[in-house]
């Protein structure tokens, strides 16, 4: 594998403008075609085989208006001593119901519901099913803000939550300039600085604008491009950041710009190759969870990162082969190739206390994830959104004029084809229920065979005691009434949607979490010929993870700093996010375990000694690291920025979870431990390691048949030949154990 990825690094930088033309042509023509062909992301929540998506089917096969989406329009007097009740107020009122109702698409417009206070006047809109709609929907709903009107008009209702946009555009510019910025400060070249961004940003915009076409193979969520945004934008730069380092690193050893590159990329590439590979099986073990959405919006992510993979061992060695020695040129201030000598004491100083570290570096990491016992899922309501945006004042409108839970009625679809006299019952049954506080008349389809409550429970949507209400119908509610009947009853509506699809990710999340951490540890232990490496890597990262969950939780549920991200008030995980979350930190926490560890399992082959080479490893890699993961950290702490709960759960998560895993345990807990075990870290079973294909090894140790041991292949008389002669970690051929530099050799 090093061999033809030396190859194609040196091809790249040998006929850059060939390689660049390539991708500029594959970039017009996926661009041409998505403007011209491309489909419309979905926006789906539903999980087949949940009550809610049984409810939603029934409507939908029905013809039903309640298996669309609604909105709201909510409104209040200008004149805060004034009620709905006067006649001009009342006038008012009609007269938007009636603009509302001509609005395209909008099925019908209730009656205006008047507060007990007449402060408060609510009109409910009824739209399709998301597929008849379009974002511009949206937009004509929210020119009903600009009708001039003695009433303050408000909206929110499933419409903002399938179409309003996360305004993280100025998010991203910051992460990005973060990014250059912490590049310039790494490279202190303008030119070093701009390879990585320009490559970022060009791979990035190729993948995102290839999803509208994957959508003729499966649905994605309208989601994906977001997160993947996040995602693709901090593993491109970082990819592009470790290749550069080495290119960098080969020139001052005095090699030439075409083998320079042949040897960063065949060397740091691979490393790329299987990180990226890593983040990849992590992120496609998403399927694990059995939600359309979750699945559909991992293949999404996936083929970001391995566009970026892709971008980082072609584009980019084109690049820096178009570059030449200019790379070093444009200099803002004097940076050396090679680590400086803090990082190297640091690992000194590590391995002379390893116990130590350890240890306290464990108990940090437990102290961390403790929170994570409290963890609740549950619906981030509109209420979660700042005062400044239509919905949050909408709700809270609602909430004061008619109770919480008017923010979230549940749908109760009835299948009464066999048995229509059970509706009254039924009706009179939910109404009693303590958890409800109203319910509306029901409205019975005689040809469909289907009948649709409208309940509306005495709590919030993101309350536990809502969760509670629903799972009480299904399970005494219902049953009491239908025991003896052939009708089926099911609720649906968002919140009962996304409560379902909370806990089939739970059901599912231990089987994820092994899929995952099963095929993450067979790659690593064929890249790096161990046992051991693998298994401390799971467990660490393990610990990683659940670190940063705890961190959410405190910040999210308990409101620890939460005016820091501007949150405006505690709420409950989104069921989904543990497992995106997983999947996503994961992959990226193995990214930094495979930069350091391909490092140290370099230098452990070429001299055999594991304290050494742990050393070598840090010194080596802890300035790249850390620029990796503060670029990583501004790209994410920029989308945790923006309006939307959702995207400040990820991208503060997402920033935790690397700052601690490129911190306490990267350049802590793995070098003490590494310190701990000894040679131990390189064990595997003989039988085991016989099996293995060596060639596919990031290490490339061909000469080694096992741990500790080489064959020394001889020549015509003898004498070792000059295959004991191995390429050290930049690519110069140096002499076993002495160190010294000898004819440079080609992988």
């Amino acid at each position: 594998m090093r061999s033809n990825l030396y190859r194609l690094g040196r091809y790249a930088a040998r006929r850059p403008w060939v390689v660049i033309g390539a991708w500029l042509v594959v970039a017009a023509l996926v661009v041409a075609a998505s403007g011209a062909f491309g489909k419309k992301l979905e926006e789906s929540f539903g999980a087949p085989g949940v009550d809610s998506q049984y409810a939603t089917d029934l409507l939908s096969a029905a013809g039903a208006d309640q298996a669309g989406l609604t909105a709201q329009v909510v409104v209040t007097p200008l004149d805060e001593q004034a009620t709905l009740n006067a006649p001009e107020l009342r006038a008012a009122l009609t007269q938007i119901r009636s603009t509302a109702a001509s609005l395209p698409h909008v099925l019908g417009a209730d009656d205006p519901v008047i507060s007990p206070d007449g402060r408060v006047g609510l009109v409910r809109l009824q739209y399709p099913v998301l597929d008849k709609l379009e974002p511009s929907d949206l937009e004509q709903l929210k020119t009903l803000t600009a009708v001039e009107s003695p009433l303050r008009i408000e909206l929110g209702g499933d419409l903002f939550y399938a179409f309003e946009e996360a305004q993280a555009g100025l998010g991203e510019a910051f992460g990005l300039i973060a990014a250059m910025v912490i590049l310039l400060l790494a490279f202190g070249s303008i030119i070093a600085m701009g390879l990585p961004v320009g490559m970022a940003v060009f791979g990035l915009a190729l993948a995102v604008s290839s999803l509208s076409l994957v959508t003729y193979l499966i649905d994605l969520p309208s989601w994906a491009p977001v997160l993947g945004s996040m995602i693709g934008l901090g593993v491109g730069i970082d990819y592009a950041l470790i290749i550069v380092t080495r290119h960098r690193e080969n020139l001052t050893r005095g090699m030439d710009v075409e083998e320079s590159v042949g040897r960063a990329v065949s060397t740091a590439g691979q490393a790329v190759l299987f990180a990226g590979g890593t983040v990849v099986i992590a992120i496609l073990g998403l399927v694990v969870a059995g939600v359309p959405f979750m699945t559909a919006g991992g293949i999404a992510i996936s083929l970001i990162v391995l566009t970026m993979v892709l971008a980082s061992l072609t584009l980019l060695p084109a690049f820096l082969g178009l570059a030449g020695h200019w790379i070093n040129r444009l200099r803002v201030r004097r940076v050396q190739a090679s680590p400086g000598s803090g990082w190297q004491r640091w690992a000194g100083h590590v391995s002379k206390h390893a116990a130590a570290y350890a240890v306290g570096a464990t108990v940090l990491l437990l102290a961390l994830a403790a929170p994570v016992l409290a963890l609740r899922v549950g619906t981030p309501d509109d209420g979660a959104l700042p005062v400044q945006r239509t919905e949050r004042r909408a709700y809270d409108l609602v909430a004061a004029g008619f109770g919480a839970g008017s923010n979230g009625p549940l749908v109760i679809a009835v299948d009464v084809s066999r048995d229509p006299r059970v509706v009254q019952p039924l009706f009179n049954a939910v109404r009693a229920d303590r958890g409800i506080a109203s319910v509306a008349p029901p409205q019975v389809n005689t040809a469909a065979g289907v009948a649709t409550l409208i309940a509306v429970p005495t709590t919030g949507p993101q309350d536990d005691a809502t969760m509670t209400t629903v799972e009480r119908l299904r399970a005494e509610v219902f049953p009491s009434v239908l025991r003896d009947s052939p009708a089926k009853a099911h609720v649906g509506g968002q919140t009962a949607t996304l409560a379902d699809v909370g806990a089939k990710v739970n059901d599912r999340l231990p089987w994820f979490i092994g899929a995952v951490i099963l095929l993450s540890v067979v790659l690593l232990t064929v890249v790096f010929r161990s046992v051991v490496v693998p298994l401390k890597a799971a467990v660490m990262n393990l610990l990683s993870i659940g670190a940063s969950f705890g961190v959410m939780v405190m910040i999210f549920q308990w409101g620890w700093a939460a005016d820091l991200i501007g949150l405006e008030s505690t709420i409950p995980i989104l069921p989904f996010i543990p497992m995106f979350m997983f999947a996503v930190v994961f992959g990226l926490s193995m990214d930094y375990e495979v930069f350091l560890l391909t490092r140290i399992r370099e230098e452990y082959v070429r001299t055999g000694d594991n304290t050494a080479s742990t050393i070598h490893g840090i010194t080596t890699t802890g300035r790249v690291i850390t620029s990796a993961a503060l670029i990583m950290i501004a790209v994410f702490v920029s989308f945790s920025l923006a309006d939307d709960p959702t995207a400040k759960m990820f991208g503060l998560g997402l920033a935790t979870a690397v700052l601690i895993d490129a911190t306490i345990v990267r350049l802590v807990l793995v070098p003490a431990l590494m310190m701990l075990l000894g040679d131990a870290n390189w064990w595997m079973p003989a039988w085991l390691n016989r099996r293995l294909v060596t060639g596919v090894g990031v290490i490339g140790d061909r000469n080694r048949d096992r741990i500790g041991r080489r064959r020394r292949p001889t020549g015509p008389t003898g004498e070792s030949n000059r295959a004991m002669v191995l390429p050290d970690s930049a690519g110069t051929a140096v002499e076993p154990k002495s160190g010294r530099s000898a004819v440079p050799d080609r992988p």
